[in-house]
């Protein structure tokens, strides 16, 4: 009791207490009753457009970058000013050593490779593009082929050489037309190898045409190749112009042996591959053995397509999926014909058998975007210029050149057909390490988008589960969109629902209020009413 008062001041704190409590009650209750049904129509109504926005905007998000737009911004901008980690400790400097030695590997992973087996641009791309209306080669795409162009095509004494002067600017060029021009133009000072290159393989409008081109160029590329062969060791600079012929000459002969595949004369063209790799053994770079494998498999040779495949398919060079598949059928050739799922079954699988599903499960551990092209579950599109190994794109370049090959051979498609999914059961998952190979890498869905055309629909591997905040946005979308349609069609009862649901909501407020009422002494009451 207060000595000053006579516990007057104890009795008033309580009265002033409970009319506060009194009069936060009243306000709710009073809140409450005056909400309209059509109130709660608007409420979840705009709650509903609301998050239906965010919704389309995150699933287009997420179908254009594959990733959530809304934990993108969580963790590039608000994880760091939540609780970013000191950048000055030594456990962070490790982690970010082994991020960047992480972000390498993925880059060196993603490198792109010209496409051993790429199309004419005047006598295949442009007639599809006449034909459909459509542009089969990205912006990116062409520009790697440009710079391939100046780097195999150009070198720093191009200056002493009109005509390659001229070129060496036409490689620059964007514009198709400007570059048709100059090649024009650099003809007309000499006979020059590459301007003949651009012309067979931008202004030809068919194969034939393009090989005459070709051969123009061939005889213009070996009389500059002999000479600079001669002056090689007379200085860098020398020595530059004649690694410049080498890879004219090289280029033109290769693409001499495509002409001659292209039209029929596959056997003349194998020779014409076979005396060009005897001829440059070093110039691995062009993958030629992949242009051989493809033209040996035509001529249904499938002695000297295992005697490449031994020569590279090995431990130490790199893999492709024309050899890992080639290899797989191969193997299934030797079974496929026989094969039965059935009997399998019962019998369990042979030797043969098992080293065929071991080689398809290798492949597609390798690519597992190329089965549902040869199986005809996706529709094939042109192939790119540059591709992606393990990506969609290497499988779209290799199964528009070899879906026939395996067609060929009875039962290779059912035999892939059957035990292609099984190897995914043998990866670990989340793919954290590989089984044959190394993990599979992240980035090829990005550098995929950047190589094929917007028209085609990208494979994606592993595939991606739903974000967490697309998942979340269409169920409060969902559930706003009932709540305003059922308090539209009955807005009495919805309206005792909402008010119970707030009284219900409210409760702990008012349970805290008498605790504290409760547990504080009634003179603090009196003095934070008097404050």
């Amino acid at each position: 009791m207060c000595n000053n008062c006579g516990g007057g001041c104890c009795l008033k704190g309580k009265w002033i207490s409970s009319a506060l409590y009194s009069s936060i009650d009243y306000g709710s209750h009073m809140f409450l009753n005056t909400l309209t049904p059509k109130f709660y129509v608007a409420l979840t109504g705009t709650s509903s457009l609301i998050s239906g926005l965010i919704l389309i905007f995150e699933w287009w998000y997420f179908r254009k970058y594959g990733t959530s737009f809304i934990e993108q911004v969580s963790v590039s901008h608000l994880r760091p000013l939540l609780g970013g980690v000191d950048s000055s400790s030594p456990s962070n400097s490790n982690t970010s050593n082994g991020e960047a030695d992480s972000n390498r590997q993925s880059v060196s992973e993603c490198k792109v490779w010209r496409n051993p087996l790429n199309l004419f641009r005047g006598a295949e791309y442009n007639r599809y593009t006449w034909v459909t209306g459509r542009e089969p080669l990205t912006y990116y795409d062409m520009n790697l082929s440009a710079q391939d162009h100046q780097t195999f095509f150009t070198c720093d004494s191009d200056h002493l050489r009109p005509a390659d002067a001229i070129m060496q600017k036409a490689w620059r060029e964007r514009n198709p037309q400007a570059r048709i021009s100059a090649a024009h133009e650099a003809l007309e000072l000499e006979d020059c190898a590459t301007a003949y290159i651009l012309l067979a393989e931008e202004e030809a409008t068919t194969i034939m045409e393009a090989e005459r081109l070709f051969k123009q160029a061939l005889k213009a590329g070996e009389g500059c190749y002999r000479r600079s062969q001669q002056l090689q060791h007379h200085g860098t600079q020398y020595e530059a112009q004649h690694r410049r012929d080498t890879n004219v000459l090289v280029y033109i002969k290769r693409r001499l042996a495509m002409c001659s595949r292209k039209l029929g004369r596959t056997r003349e063209a194998v020779k014409m591959m076979r005396d060009l790799m005897k001829e440059f053994p070093l110039l691995s770079m062009f993958n030629i053995h992949e242009n051989l494998l493809e033209s040996l498999l035509e001529l249904q040779n499938y002695a000297d397509v295992q005697a490449v495949l031994a020569k590279y398919d090995d431990i130490s060079l790199p893999k492709s999926a024309t050899i890992c598949y080639t290899a797989a059928l191969l193997k299934a050739r030797a079974v496929s014909d026989k094969f039965s799922p059935e009997a399998a079954s019962r019998r369990g699988l042979s030797t043969a058998e098992m080293n065929a599903v071991e080689a398809i499960h290798r492949a597609v551990e390798f690519n597992p975007h190329v089965p549902k092209y040869l199986l005809e579950m996706k529709s094939l599109i042109l192939p790119p210029e540059h591709i992606l190994k393990r990506g969609d794109s290497e499988a779209i370049a290799y199964a528009f050149f070899h879906l026939q090959h395996w067609k060929r051979v009875e039962g290779a498609l059912n035999l892939l057909h059957c035990t292609w999914e099984g190897t995914f059961r043998m990866i670990p998952y989340p793919l954290e390490k590989g089984h044959l190979f190394y993990p599979y890498p992240i980035c090829t869905e990005t550098a995929d988008r950047e190589l094929l055309p917007m028209f085609h629909e990208v494979s994606v591997y592993p595939k991606k589960e739903l974000p967490f905040f697309i998942l979340f946005t269409a169920g409060l979308c969902s559930f706003t969109a009932m709540l305003a349609l059922l308090t539209h069609q009955f807005p009495e009862l919805m309206g005792v629902f909402a008010k119970a649901f707030l009284s219900t909501l409210f409760a702990p407020l008012n349970f805290i209020m008498e605790k504290v009422e409760s547990i504080l002494p009634s003179s603090l009451w009196h003095q934070l009413t008097r404050i």
